[in-house]
């Protein structure tokens, strides 16, 4: 198993002999507008692809947790085969298909590709009216022949589904998406440091990959900031920050 960070939450995990591209962002720096509604204007994405990205060439199956611009992009639908799988949660495949793709395979529970499950999992994208208004999100949980079983937990909070699916599954390793993502009002709408925490301490079987950090504008929380909490709650040797086309084997 490899995970290799793009760029932040665009993932390349070789998993069971399968290359899967995860959350998609391929546009150019400053090629988007700012989220609306947040604490700067800087034009997303902030930073370049890694000059890792040229060499992986297509993926064999492609994972879409949502179609929020920072996970789905016109760049990416541009670039991508047309008839290579792409694996979504129910209600987005229409807008996928309607990009161009031909295999387009919605999981409302369990997925498979060649031997390996996969499992959609659910969290909560914010919290109170802002939550409602992020929509539904999934995450996924991938289990193979022979390679540890990895939890995508997605654009969630710390939140109950997510403690359920820790508990159920007992992941090997558990991928976070943890900028701290806010608007002007309301709570953080993904993972803050204090979230990674306590997924961290809620299941300490788990090894923990933190990432969609200092991408998109919105994303308050930098790598920096993570490591000094995750440091300080003496976590550090199991809570893993990539940098930008780093790559985590197990």
């Amino acid at each position: 198993m490899k995970i290799t960070l793009i760029r932040n939450a665009t993932l390349w995990l070789e998993y069971g002999g399968v290359k899967f591209l995860i959350d998609p962002m391929l546009s150019e720096p400053g090629i988007n507008p700012p989220v609306p509604n947040t604490a700067n204007d800087r034009r997303n994405p902030l930073v370049p692809l890694p000059p890792q990205w040229e060499t992986l060439g297509q993926p064999d199956a492609v994972i879409v947790t949502h179609l929020h611009l920072d996970h789905w992009d016109p760049a990416a639908v541009q670039w991508l085969d047309k008839h290579i799988p792409v694996f979504c949660q129910p209600g987005n495949e229409e807008q996928i298909a309607a990009d161009g793709f031909t295999q387009v395979n919605p999981i409302w529970v369990v997925g498979s590709m060649g031997e390996i499950e996969i499992i959609r999992t659910t969290g909560h994208h914010g919290t109170g009216e802002i939550g409602e208004q992020m929509g539904p999100v999934s995450g996924f949980v991938f289990q193979g022949p022979d390679e540890p079983v990895v939890y995508l937990a997605g654009d969630t909070i710390w939140c109950s589904e997510v403690a359920e699916t820790l508990d159920e599954y007992r992941p090997d390793w558990t991928i976070v998406n943890a900028g701290g993502a806010r608007f002007t009002a309301g709570d953080p709408i993904i993972m803050t440091a204090q979230d990674v925490i306590k997924v961290a301490q809620h299941a300490p079987y788990t090894q923990v990959v933190a990432v969609h950090m200092e991408a998109i504008n919105h994303c308050l929380l930098t790598r920096s900031e993570l490591a000094e909490h995750i440091n300080r709650e003496g976590l550090e040797d199991r809570v893993h920050i990539p940098a930008d086309g780093a790559t985590i084997s197990a």
